[in-house]
């Protein structure tokens, strides 16, 4: 391979080998997780998890004037553990902070003084999802008890005082899993979501409403909606009392309300007004004074903001410059929400209605901004590829980085990624981590595999009982799909996947052929192991992706890669957080340890004080290095192929 060439100021260089301004160090350091935007009367606040802070996440209030200044003291740190996944873990009420603590799973009150004490009284409890009883001076949310000598863990919704002295109070137990007490504007109803085992919330909720006595209890409980094949999604009451909720009983989870005993359609579109519940305190949409309704939804890989007025049944959407919506809150004057777009990151919008102004109080990069970034960044095409099952959609990332161009009928090397849930889906929100390989010459193609969510509970559908095959061929047709068109070199194609995405990954590699290199990151590699061990949350959902364990142990063995290393004939590299209780160490380590038997490049990297996903800069930064270091050595190396 000949020098690196100057020409007309762009160097000459082979994809993949590009120098880039993205280091890792900026990518890890330079981005922050927002989380939970809330609305205390016209104040406005939201939690930003800190990589530079040890993964501490911290509340931050905006002041009227734009300023923020953080709420959480250290060592404190906002973020609760129920389901694992967390969220929800704050509720503000004129300035009085309650939140639940990481370290320790209590709920706290934090007053004006700025000093959190506890008020939760359980022992080894965890507390999220939380709403005021004004009326009774308590707080009402959902409580995961794990307390119990035989390891059980029990979910609850429970009313905790709010001046932590006279204890807790059990509400409503009995199911498997809560989520979302809303208490009705009078104080009389209290509304909440319930599902049971084998269900995860976007399979089947159940809606229930119950009269609140003077005396705190809940009576005459009654479902509303809801089924174990209907999912239910934010309920909310609205100002005049009636009970507003997403269902996504015709296919697509759309607004419904529920009055005078009768449940009514409020809006209908072929769109997707819900999101997946893997944390808690997501919401879609939320009433303005006169009624009409603030809301987003989610159709063709793109989020909408509109408003809808019942009265006429128009949906007018807005104009505004992003493609990706969550959190969304509403006041009289303005709504606020976390977005991105392909040119923005995530960040924390406002956005007024008269006169109509959009303001971002925080982003959780400012580094996209500068000059020498600008120039690498590479913006998403969505595409529609075609597959036997019918389309699959994806996001494409072609290489950029102004100072570099390859050398002429080169093709890049592809990074293909399968997305984490694995009901999730692709973002098209401007991602550094994305970045930091397009800018070094690596092409990227995020997919949506059949499974994924935004296109309606058909294509959820697909991967019911088809997990390990139908997101692999999926993944596997989209990546042929670019080949042909000649937008990547066949020869070095790799795939790369968080947790449920590693998992795919590593079928990808076991069970097939096309790609050439791999990155596991917390994957699983023993579907029997992660039936065992893993947490109550998902502890039954590989009935719905595999099937029943362990009366169909033969179909969790045929589709565990670790049973079938023999097959593999690839380099991986493994990436692990020692304290996931999602996917335990002991997966990632059994493959390893296969795979070293067979003397093939393999690379296993432990990352301590990590969870399920790393939130430590340090380890962000040594996590990117590591699988660049093993793609280049094997997949550029100075230009050269398998």
């Amino acid at each position: 391979m000949l020098p690196d060439a100057i020409c007309c100021g762009v160097t000459v260089a082979p994809f993949g080998s590009w120098r880039s301004p993205i280091a890792s160090e900026l990518v890890a350091t330079a981005a922050i997780k927002l989380v939970d935007v809330l609305l205390d009367g016209d104040d406005i606040y939201w939690v930003e998890g800190r990589p530079n802070e040890e993964g501490r996440f911290v509340l931050v209030k905006c002041e009227a004037g734009g300023t923020t200044h953080d709420v959480t003291p250290p060592p404190f740190s906002a973020r609760s553990k129920v389901h694992e996944y967390g969220g929800g873990a704050v509720l503000i009420d004129h300035g009085i902070v309650f939140f639940s603590n990481f370290a320790d799973q209590k709920l706290y009150r934090q007053d004006q003084s700025g000093i959190p004490r506890p008020i939760s009284q359980a022992s080894r409890c965890r507390y999220a999802d939380a709403a005021l009883d004004a009326i009774r001076n308590r707080v009402i949310c959902v409580r995961e008890d794990h307390d119990r000598a035989d390891g059980v863990v029990i979910n609850s919704i429970v009313a905790v005082a709010c001046n932590g002295i006279h204890g807790e109070q059990v509400l409503i137990q009995g199911q498997d899993f809560y989520s979302n007490p809303r208490i009705s504007p009078d104080g009389k109803c209290l509304a909440w979501l319930a599902w049971d085992h084998p269900n995860l919330p976007w399979m089947g909720t159940e809606l229930w409403v119950g009269m609140i006595r003077e005396t705190g209890e809940i009576e005459k409980p009654v479902q509303i909606a809801g089924s174990a094949n209907e999912s239910i999604f934010q309920p909310e009451w609205s100002p005049g009392g009636a009970l507003y909720f997403v269902s996504d009983r015709t296919g697509w989870w759309n607004l419904y309300r529920h009055r005078e005993e009768r449940v009514e359609v409020v809006l209908a579109k072929e769109a997707e007004f819900g999101q997946p519940q893997w944390v808690f305190g997501m919401a879609t949409y939320g009433f303005l004074p006169d009624g009409r309704i603030i809301c987003s939804y989610r159709t063709t890989g793109r989020s909408q903001i509109a408003i809808f007025s019942e009265l006429t049944g128009h949906l007018l959407p807005l104009d505004l410059p992003y493609t990706e919506i969550s959190n969304l809150r509403v006041s009289p004057d303005f709504l606020i929400f976390q977005g991105g777009a392909p040119d923005k990151p995530s960040s924390i919008v406002k956005v007024r209605f008269e006169p109509r102004t959009i303001e971002v109080l925080k982003q959780s990069t400012d580094i996209a901004g500068r000059p020498e970034i600008r120039t690498c960044l590479s913006a998403p095409v969505f595409m529609e590829l075609p597959s036997p099952r019918g389309n699959i959609y994806a996001w494409y990332y072609a290489p950029l980085n102004h100072a570099f161009v390859a050398p002429p009928e080169e093709l890049p090397p592809l990074i293909v990624e399968s997305h984490g849930g694995p009901t999730a889906a692709a973002t098209s929100t401007l991602d550094l981590r994305t970045q930091y390989w397009t800018s070094r010459g690596y092409a990227v193609l995020d997919v949506d595999y059949g499974g994924s969510t935004g296109y309606g509970r058909d294509y959820r559908n697909r991967l019911r009982r088809g997990w390990g095959i139908v997101d692999v061929e999926d993944c596997t047709e989209a990546a042929r799909f670019i080949v042909e068109n000649k937008k990547a070199d066949p020869a070095r194609v790799a795939i790369t996947g968080r947790s449920a995405g590693g998992y795919t990954t590593l079928c990808a590699l076991v069970f097939g052929t096309f790609f050439k290199i791999g990155a596991s990151h917390y994957g699983v590699g023993d579907l029997e192991s992660l039936a065992r061990d893993t947490h109550k949350f998902e502890s039954r959902y590989l009935e719905w992706l595999i099937g029943s364990y362990p009366e169909e142990k033969e179909i969790y063995q045929a589709r565990s890669p670790i049973h079938f290393t023999e097959k593999l004939s690839v380099p991986v590299i493994f990436l692990q957080g020692e304290e996931d209780r999602i996917v335990p160490p002991n997966q990632a380590e059994m493959m390893v340890n296969a795979i070293r038997t067979k003397g093939l490049a393999v690379e296993y990297l432990l990352f301590q004080n990590e969870q399920h996903g790393f939130r430590i800069a340090r380890n962000i930064a040594r996590a990117l290095d590591a699988e660049l270091s093993f793609y280049s050595s094997l997949m550029v190396k100075s230009g050269l192929r398998f």
